[in-house]
């Protein structure tokens, strides 16, 4: 069990860094198209990394939280 408790902990760490890069992020797209001229490649490639870190968060949270159905 406490094995399994670690996992948890260890899981809900690594989510909360990852939210916490992914609104980093956020931020950071906001303040370079904000100021001209923008970095069209450094856009997307945030952007990128981004969409990376969102689909790793949802993973994170779908093994915390599994279906109720299974």
């Amino acid at each position: 069990m406490s094995e399994f408790f670690e996992d948890v902990t260890n899981l809900r760490s690594r989510l909360a860094a990852l939210q916490a890069e992914h609104r980093d992020l956020d931020l950071a797209i906001e303040q370079i198209c904000a100021s001209p001229p923008d970095d069209e490649l450094l856009v997307r490639r945030l952007k990128k990394r981004k969409l990376a870190l969102k689909d790793r968060i949802s993973l994170i949270e779908r093994m915390l939280e599994p279906d109720d159905l299974a």
